[in-house]
């Protein structure tokens, strides 16, 4: 094996042990900051060891170890070595005697009460939203600090100082690492669910840059979706949230040309979408509306969007859509989960059921909501339902518009394409 091919290997390795390192060390330390500082410790050690001694059968448990090792004597001979830091450290090497033979047995399982802890704390409302998804991120992703900055199109120090400030945070707000409960678990969710989303979308459709889609989060998202529904197969939103990924991701190979351009959803070449995912995605849905009537509670936000996903996933041709079932499922998730920008696609389902004028006016009515006053999607939508009521030249002002208004270069490219379609059509 090549020295490319070993740290590729030892890479791959650090993108699936990582966070279950950081999660397990950091129930023991009570420290986020410090425990992905000694996990990196223990890569650094690997990247020395494994070339020479050869990669151990159990990577996973090799890192859990080195980086428990790391701990004590970080703790005993560094600036920490306060009372409460050698007690952590005598804990640590008490648990390290008396629990050995169980954590080899835990760690040949994916995912654990640590990681979910992680999860919960990464995800922790007290950080904002752009530091919840750079710790997330970096935390349970795995990825460098470069990774997440070309990934968001940030500059780099913007990003480390983000993860830094929100690691001191937690810190100072003396976050408890665990898994919240009863009343709090529900508020706590929704924001993990939330940074989830969030990651997924900025891969899905990216907010600036000269790419459409940026697969690589999407993957992510969907990862960290997967092992969320599989530390908590009792909650309908998760499995709702999973089942809306991976519909929509079953798009992506049919979203863009050979050249990278935008293909809009009805354009969509479907023999493309991948079957598997939607397959995925279906079941997922099942269960979240089981999950949903067995509580005999209404079907959460995710869940309806993942259900209208679901409604193009079964249409064999984009003829075939039931927009009546589309439009009737935005009508509940702008009862549910009120806001501009649902009421935005529920004009456009409704246009397609009732008519563009119609649509128009629905959208007509959200034009002047704050929210939407610098929202790209708002002009692209009037500029698409006008031109289909030939009313071309008010169409192209609104492309035009929206192509100022939107930061992705793909994106501006297509609806300046379409703001001079007005001209061939006038």
């Amino acid at each position: 094996m090549t020295d490319h091919d070993l740290n590729r290997r030892i890479d791959a390795i650090w993108r699936m042990e990582s966070a279950r390192v950081i999660a397990t060390l950091a129930r023991m330390l009570r420290d986020v900051g410090l425990a992905e500082d000694i996990a990196q410790d223990a890569l650094v050690t690997a990247l020395e060891k494994w070339p020479v001694d050869g990669i151990p059968d159990n990577p996973g448990a090799w890192l859990v170890t080195t980086a428990r090792r790391r701990a004590i004597d970080r703790i005993r001979h560094g600036r920490m070595a306060d009372q409460k830091h050698l007690q952590i450290a005598y804990e640590l090497e008490y648990e390290q005697q008396e629990r050995h033979e169980a954590e080899q047995a835990s760690l040949d399982d994916p995912i654990g009460d640590d990681l979910l802890r992680l999860v919960f704390v990464a995800c922790h409302p007290v950080l904002s939203r752009e530091a919840r998804v750079a710790l997330t991120l970096r935390l349970l992703g795995g990825l460098t600090t470069a990774e997440i900055a070309r990934a968001f199109l940030a500059a780099e120090p913007t990003i480390a100082q983000r993860i830094v400030r929100a690691k001191r945070t937690l810190s100072e707000a003396e976050v408890a690492f665990e898994v919240p409960r009863d009343e709090e678990l529900n508020a706590r969710l929704a924001s993990v669910l939330e940074v989830i989303y969030l990651i997924f979308n900025e891969g899905y459709s990216a907010t600036a840059g000269d790419d459409w889609l940026r697969p690589a989060l999407c993957e992510e998202a969907l990862r960290l979706g997967r092992i969320l529904a599989g530390l908590m197969p009792a909650e309908d939103e998760v499995h709702g949230l999973v089942a809306l990924m991976e519909i929509q991701a079953s798009r992506s190979q049919a979203r863009t040309s050979a050249d990278g351009e935008p293909i809009l959803l009805m354009d969509q070449d479907r023999a493309r979408w991948d079957q598997l995912l939607i397959r995925r995605g279906l079941t997922a849905l099942e269960q979240a509306e089981r999950i949903a009537t067995a509580r005999n509670i209404e079907r959460g936000p995710y869940t309806l969007q993942a259900a209208i996903a679901a409604c193009h996933a079964r249409a064999v041709t984009a003829d075939d859509t039931d927009w009546a079932a589309i439009s009737a499922l935005y009508a509940e998730l702008a009862r549910q989960a009120p806001s501009p920008v649902v009421e935005l696609n529920r004009a456009v389902a409704i246009a397609m059921h009732d008519g563009p004028e119609a649509g128009l006016d629905h959208a007509n009515k959200i034009a002047d909501e704050p929210v939407l006053k610098h929202y790209h999607l708002l002009p692209s939508v009037r500029g698409d339902l006008l031109f289909r009521l030939g009313r071309h030249d008010e169409a192209r002002e609104e492309f035009e518009r929206a192509a100022e208004l939107t930061r992705n270069s793909r994106e501006r490219a297509l609806l300046l394409a379409r703001a001079a379609q007005c001209h061939v059509d006038t």
